[in-house]
């Protein structure tokens, strides 16, 4: 199974789900989905169980952004807590998450069970500990506010790490399962219900028709009823990409000397704050745990950031390997809840589905149900609650979608010649780095063979320039999280466009 990025994560030792294949060149769907994650394949199958005609568009393959990558916890705690939930919105909206959370991972339990999914999904106990007098007020806060919200939760004496604690409560009815096996399930079922997916299908605009919706893709020309935006953020430039922040976490997945493998999901309370729990697969054992996460583009060396959990880790566990390491995006909304609903700006049978924060497997089941909802007209109490226009109009903001709606046209093709930019001999073998001549710039990626791959900095998005992630080997935009492979290719929205690429060669006479 592939992923957008250099780094592999246990879940790909899995086998991707092939689709099966159609030549058909003109379809007409009642609903279009951009996405084959765990968001557009739930919320897929959930529609077309419901008798709707459904389409997967996919630009990569299924699970090649952040559910491929996940850590797939399934708490009804979220990252949001109860208690900054009832202070942004209010204690009826508490109880409303914690609820919809529930039903989500219902909604995962019933998919293994009526699709005979085989995906290794347990209940677990979560665990949430403090470590110091802030954080410990903090905890007993948010233990109310769970209970207010309808979590079983409570005090406990013990925590299923051996790391120093002051306090700890214990969410019941939490679970795991292995997600790329869950995916390909996902898929299966689908497809066995009628419904269509197409692989390296990157949708390239829609068009507002009559009654219906002209979607662009390679493949084919599509007419939909509806779309739904289900690529962790929508592409193109939208309202949503200035209340979402992007973010990085990494993760390693190691094998412990003792085998004493935790029992259990836990979670300390540091800001960024580590997640924990074990995993077996294929009969082995592993601990996975997380951390380190920091805005994306804002960090220099990437790598570094493997080498700083590693060393947390090993204050409290004793292990000579690390198997996998992989970091992974989301995005945080600004006001703690995701966006899911009409997308802004767009035709009113366009929707999306974004700003999850770290609790993507659970938002996204919430997303399946309450899409579900709106496309087939029931009353669904959430709506409200994560409706996107809640996101009032920037001011200004229509002139910038007007000035980056097309940002690569801006820019000249040139031809320069290598010899002569000394800047390029500062590069080594295995990396990237942003460099000046003249009056250009541009983003150079040496790779280990030595040939250099030169693309322009500037992000097809509004025109944010790049930085290098040296632990993926991709190009990663600061301003909104787009992502770029060395040669420039997009690898994750909001960008639809591919970064310049910029012809590095010795020059000859004759131009």
């Amino acid at each position: 199974m592939k992923r957008d990025g250099a780094n592999k994560s246990c879940w790909q030792q899995e086998k991707g789900y092939e689709p099966a294949m159609s030549n058909t060149r003109f379809w007409s769907f009642d609903v279009v989905i951009v996405g084959a994650g765990i968001t557009g394949l739930s919320t897929a199958l959930k529609l077309q169980q419901e008798g709707k005609k459904c389409l997967v568009a996919e630009a990569a393959t299924i699970g090649f952004g952040t559910s491929g990558g996940t850590t797939a916890h399934l708490n009804t705690f979220m990252d949001s807590s109860y208690a900054d939930i009832e202070k942004n919105f209010s204690e009826r909206d508490a109880l409303l998450v914690c609820q919809a959370a529930k039903d989500a991972i219902t909604l995962v339990e019933k998919n293994i069970s009526t699709f005979n999914i085989s995906c290794d999904f347990e209940r677990k106990d979560g665990y949430l500990y403090s470590q110091d007098d802030k954080q410990t007020k903090e905890l007993d806060e948010i233990l109310e506010a769970s209970r207010r919200a309808g979590c079983d939760v409570d005090y406990v004496d013990s925590i299923p790490l051996d790391i120093p604690f002051q306090k700890a409560i214990s969410f019941k009815g939490q679970a795991q399962f292995h997600p790329t096996k869950y995916l390909n399930g996902l898929a299966q079922a689908f497809e066995e219900a009628g419904g269509v997916i197409l692989e390296n299908c990157r949708v390239a605009g829609v068009k507002e028709l009559e009654g219906s919706l002209e979607v662009q893709t390679p493949a084919a020309t599509v007419t939909a009823g509806h779309l739904v935006y289900a690529t962790h953020v929508p592409p193109g430039v939208n309202l949503l990409h200035f209340r979402n922040a992007a973010y990085r976490s990494y993760v390693l997945a190691i094998l412990l000397d003792n085998n004493a493998y935790p029992e259990g999901l836990a979670y300390d309370m540091e800001d960024p704050y580590h997640y924990y729990r074990t995993q077996v697969i294929n009969g082995q054992n592993y601990l996975i745990a997380g951390g380190e996460d920091h805005k994306t583009g804002d960090e220099e060396n990437t790598e570094f950031c493997f080498h700083k959990l590693e060393s947390y880790l090993r204050q409290y566990f004793t292990f000579s390997e690390v198997a996998f390491k992989w970091s992974s995006q989301y995005y945080e909304p600004a006001d703690g809840l995701p966006y899911i609903g009409h997308l802004p700006g767009n035709p009113s049978t366009v929707f999306t589905a974004t700003g999850y924060s770290g609790n993507g497997m659970i938002y996204s089941h919430v997303a399946a149900m309450l899409l579900t909802d709106i496309i087939q007209q029931r009353e669904n109490n959430l709506q409200a609650l994560f409706d996107p226009e809640r996101v009032k109009l920037l001011a200004g903001f229509s002139s910038v979608v007007k000035e980056s709606a097309d940002v690569v046209a801006k820019f000249v093709s040139k031809f320069y010649d290598h010899t002569k930019i000394k800047e390029l001999d500062e590069i080594v073998n295995d990396d990237g780095k942003i460099i000046k001549f003249g009056d250009d710039v541009m983003a150079v990626y040496r790779d280990t063979s030595g040939i250099l791959h030169a693309v322009h900095p500037a992000c097809t998005h509004i025109n944010c320039h790049v930085t290098w992630n040296n632990t993926e080997k991709s190009w990663d935009c600061p301003c909104h999280g787009s992502r770029f492979d060395m040669d420039g290719k997009v690898l994750t929205a909001p960008a639809r466009k591919n970064l310049q690429p910029i012809a590095l060669g010795a020059q000859d006479k004759g131009e």
